[in-house]
């Protein structure tokens, strides 16, 4: 017997149930990295406007790096975020 769970499926659907992956995988991300800047940014006790100031930004653009859904940031953001706390920012592709 046929198995009818797929049936009606297209590769359009596919696409889309990949293009949510990759939206909710983004989302995570950002959130782990938000989580992480935060975290330092605590340890060193940075303000938000000592922060925004060192790395040559306004506050609001700190506030969107740190804004776990916001998935719309620059890797020279990060990259300045990383080196003003002294860290270094890696970004590979993975398997």
């Amino acid at each position: 017997m046929m198995d009818k769970t797929n049936i009606g499926s297209s590769f359009d659907d596919f696409l889309k149930e990949e293009v949510l992956l990759d939206e909710v995988t983004a989302v995570a991300v950002k959130r782990v990295i938000a989580w992480q800047i935060a975290e330092e940014m605590k340890a060193q006790n940075l303000t938000k406007s000592s922060m925004a100031k060192k790395m040559h930004t306004s506050r609001a653009s700190l506030n969107r790096l740190l804004d776990a859904t916001d998935t719309s940031l620059t890797l020279t953001t990060l990259s300045s975020a990383a080196s003003v706390l002294g860290k270094k920012l890696r970004i590979e592709l993975a398997p």
